[in-house]
């Protein structure tokens, strides 16, 4: 039988800039909103200054062309002024879209070609790449744009690039004057449901990358969902509260679903100061927490790993006494990584927070109560409003205890795929259920477990074996950076194989590894497949691993 949530909360439905600001001339204050974390007394931006700025950009898009429904791209790393692009192109009527910057012509064309964004935003550094994509699929340059902070940073970096004739995004801001008296529209009930605000890629894991779309209203019931629950702390109770009583850090990329739901929603919605990392790297993370008394971290499990595992950290080098909160999701986070992270700070200080989220749900479906003290490896209960089922390869419910694919409803599911029914009706059942393709058990207490992705098994001699289990075996290696299982196949059976990165000053060897999951495991899971010593695990900006790349790889050193 369904497990429902505890909880039940209004979902407002509305559009999201009247939600997050009331309306387009409400006193907001001077508060900050949002700082660069390398340079904050420069690139920062308080509350008032948000909407105005966004006021600015939705009034210039409209004056460029811009129609209802019509796309805007923005290709960019992490930019404190992300949040302004995202709520200008809501304000103007459109659809906010964001690209993968470490992505190459080729796969920003197949998106172009997709979504068929009428402007484009793109950074310094991936320009080029830009108006190379664009030029595949007959997007002309005048409909891409140079993005940077330039008009934030005002130091007469906001230039036209002449070599490629590309105009700075600047010139599709509209005077103060004109920004102030900008009205964006007001939505009906049925028209928050029915307008798509985001189209979100999907990872892209196991194949193509597909289209998200997500309405104003599934976007807000995420946001209401989460919010609810974060207030929960008596110490975050209001929104008066959170802003006093919380300071985030972006670590993770701004152009994923889940940093887009947190950075320009929910953080908006309870008014917490946000400071944006332009690129994650740990030393330079360490140092925002301490400098800034960051109190709550979004992490994905890799970034918990190498903290646990960095000498600098275990050494006390940073000062990280600030930190009450750490959420974890996008990939199952072992046991002892759990404890090693949670050791870090006093007893009870911080306890992590798993939780489940998908591109489809427009982000959070399984969480914790704060109150609570989570149980390690278990991603909690259904949020508020949701609704959860386990079921078999047959869409049965599965019998207690037994592991079964998660299956949600609630909200916040995504209208669907975009130009692509089939994957939506695979997807989307016909009452409502969206088939998430994570494999979770709930134990006696109620709480989920997940497993892993339905479509990463590996089947042993006819036994289910799951690779995120042997990785977070692997990852309890102190010798052991990161890591990932496929399976290999070999006279028609496959076998567990290992591809890991070593720490840079250990020389430890593939036969010390596979002895040291061998003697933790039942026979069927044994590396039997062996390990591959690699540079690097490739991952998706959520932290997921992509094994479709690792299996290419192999398949093309086989040819060689």
């Amino acid at each position: 039988m369904p497990q429902r949530s505890r909880w039940n909360v209004s979902v407002p439905e509305v559009e999201i800039p009247t939600y997050l600001f009331g309306d387009p001339t409400t006193p907001l204050g001077d508060a900050l909103a949002f700082a660069d974390a390398e340079d904050p007394e420069t690139l920062s931006m308080t509350w008032t200054e948000l909407r105005l700025w966004s006021q600015r950009l939705a009034a210039g898009l409209q004056a460029a062309g811009l129609e209802e429904g019509d796309r805007v791209l923005l290709l960019s790393g992490n930019n404190v002024m992300f949040p302004i692009i995202n709520l200008g192109v809501i304000m103007a009527s459109g659809i906010y879209q964001s690209a993968n910057p470490h992505s190459n012509a080729r796969e920003l064309a197949y998106q172009f070609k997709l979504t068929t964004p009428h402007f484009i935003l793109a950074s310094e550094e991936t320009l080029v790449c830009a108006l190379e994509a664009a030029e595949m699929v007959g997007i002309g340059r005048e409909r891409v744009y140079m993005f940077n902070h330039a008009p934030l940073a005002k130091d007469g970096s906001g230039n036209d690039d002449f070599k490629t004739g590309v105009k700075h995004w600047k010139n599709l801001l509209a005077s103060t004057e004109i920004g102030r008296s900008f009205y964006w529209k007001r939505l009906t009930p049925s028209e928050s449901k029915s307008t798509t605000v985001y189209m979100i890629m999907t990872s892209g894991t196991t194949g193509l990358p597909k289209a998200a779309e997500v309405s104003h209203y599934g976007i807000l019931a995420n946001c209401v969902q989460t919010d609810f629950v974060m207030s929960l702390d008596p110490n975050l109770r209001s929104k008066e509260l959170a802003a006093k009583n919380s300071r985030w850090l972006c670590t993770i990329p701004l152009y994923h679903g889940l940093a887009l739901c947190y950075f320009c929603t929910i953080s908006i919605a309870r008014q917490v100061p946000s400071y944006i990392m332009r690129q994650y790297e740990i030393h330079r993370m360490l140092e925002s927490i301490e400098k800034y008394r960051i109190t709550e971290l979004h992490l994905v499990p890799p970034i918990i790993v190498a903290m646990t595992k960095d000498p600098a950290v275990k050494s006390g080098k940073y000062d990280l006494s600030s930190v009450t909160k750490t959420f974890s999701c996008a990939a199952p986070l072992g046991l002892e990584p759990t404890f090693q992270y949670e050791s870090l700070w006093p007893k009870g200080q911080v306890n992590i927070k798993q939780g489940l989220a998908s591109t489809e749900s427009c982000c959070n479906t399984i969480g914790w109560d704060p109150t609570l003290t989570a149980v390690a490896g278990s991603v909690g209960e259904p949020m508020p409003n949701c609704e959860i089922k386990l079921m078999d390869d047959d869409e049965n419910e599965v019998e207690p205890g037994q592991s079964g694919e998660i299956w949600f409803r609630g909200p916040n599911i995504m209208k669907g795929y975009w130009r692509n029914n089939k994957a939506t009706h695979e997807t989307i059942t016909s009452d409502g259920w969206l088939k998430t393709g994570d494999v979770a058990r709930q134990d006696e207490n109620g709480w989920y477990h997940v497993v892993d992705r339905k479509k990463e098994m590996i089947k042993v001699k006819g036994v289910q074996v799951w690779p995120a289990e042997l990785e977070a075996l692997l990852l309890d290696h102190p010798a052991v950076r990161d890591a990932a299982v496929i399976g290999v196949r070999k006279d028609h059976e496959e076998y567990p194989r290992a591809y890991v990165v070593a720490a840079p000053e250990n020389s430890v060897t593939s036969d010390e590894i596979v002895q040291f999951v061998n003697n933790r495991v039942s026979t069927i899971k044994r590396l039997t497949g062996g390990v591959v010593f690699t540079n690097t695990i490739p991952r998706a900006p959520s932290g997921k691993i992509l094994r479709r790349i690792i299996r290419d790889t192999m398949k093309n050193e086989s040819k060689m």
